[in-house]
């Protein structure tokens, strides 16, 4: 997105469709959401259910982004998902004007805090990161500060975007994490307010990183997944992981972790382990609704198995159409 889309991105989006689409249907297969377009996947697991949070996209004909609300699927046997319908809208934030971009939740003491990127209003014109909270996995969400966690002004990107795309990760000693960014790579300790940062923020570099950080630990190693373009490669977005023996680094490339999606310039990754398996979430646009194509605004999520190596390394995963459907390896 860092220059692919650098002429468009300030384009304001055009008003959404206001209708409530239909419940979703149940889909084994990818993509997993099948009745609208919907994208940058963020799953989580409480209480023995899987909830997975996207976003809408409803652009329509050239259109590039137009996505005006924040969505909820939950699960509890990875086949039957139920549509808990919208939790949210940028301007739920008084301070934000559009753009329900990436966001991931977390939960404390039975509260779900949702960090996500909207777009700021004139007086910090740009990319922010907003905080939500909810008594509920479901919704629905409000502004839990009355201003922008991060705003434009407060970090030196090259770029007006460059603070979007928020993961949000509890360490092993109760200290919680933000890391967001597009082009820089941003990271912060978060306050026990869960609305404040406790340290200055800092910035680390990974190799091919663009967007779409998403961060984890397993056993004794954390891992940070993310979109990332290798330009000798493939002009889009691919899906690469650094691993850590610390939440801060430093910082070891893995590799490709996926292709390009499909029909799509962007590719978003969500990682979760859920009743003993690992699932691998994205987006790509192959998806047709009603006659309408998929395209770089109108995107739709998917997962596959994950599999790890006895080094803690991950299988590259190839996209199918089979998705969770396939067996699981031994």
């Amino acid at each position: 997105m860092q220059r692919s889309l650098a002429a468009l991105i300030a384009i304001p989006a055009l008003a959404g469709c206001t209708s409530t689409p239909p419940p979703a249907t149940t889909q084994t297969s990818n993509p997993i959401i099948t009745n609208i377009f919907t994208a940058d996947p963020a799953p989580i697991v409480h209480d023995g259910r899987l909830y997975l949070y996207v976003g809408h996209d409803e652009a329509t004909g050239d259109q590039m982004f137009n996505i005006t609300e924040w969505r909820v699927y939950s699960t509890g046997d990875m086949q039957t998902w139920t549509d808990h319908g919208p939790i949210m809208k940028p301007k739920d934030f008084k301070w934000a004007i559009r753009d329900a971009w990436a966001s991931e939740p977390i939960e404390i003491d039975g509260k779900f805090w949702l960090y996500t990127a909207v777009e700021h209003d004139d007086t910090d014109v740009g990319k922010a990161i907003g905080v939500a909270v909810s008594d509920s996995p479901t919704g629905p969400f409000h502004d839990a500060l009355g201003h922008a966690l991060v705003a434009n002004s407060n970090t030196d990107g090259p770029h007006v975007w460059d603070d979007i795309d928020p993961t949000v990760f509890e360490d092993d000693d109760g200290t919680f994490w933000l890391y967001w960014g597009n082009a820089n790579l941003y990271y912060a300790p978060l306050a026990p307010d869960m609305t404040s940062f406790a340290a200055p923020i800092q910035k680390v570099d990974l190799t091919n990183f663009e967007e779409g950080p998403w961060l984890f630990k397993r056993d004794s190693l954390y891992y940070m997944a993310y979109a990332g373009i290798d330009e000798a490669e493939n002009e889009n977005e691919q899906l690469y992981y650094s691993t850590a023996p610390t939440v801060t680094g430093p910082w070891t490339y893995r590799g490709k972790l996926m292709g390009p999606g499909e029909n799509s310039f962007t590719i978003h990754p969500g990682i979760v382990e859920f009743k003993g398996d690992w699932y691998l979430f994205y987006h790509n646009a192959a998806l047709n609704i009603d006659g309408e194509d998929g395209a770089i605004g109108r995107r739709s999520v998917r997962a596959e198995h994950l599999y790890f190596n006895e080094d803690g390394t991950i299988q590259p995963v190839t996209a199918t159409a089979e998705g969770l459907t396939l067996p699981r390896q031994d």
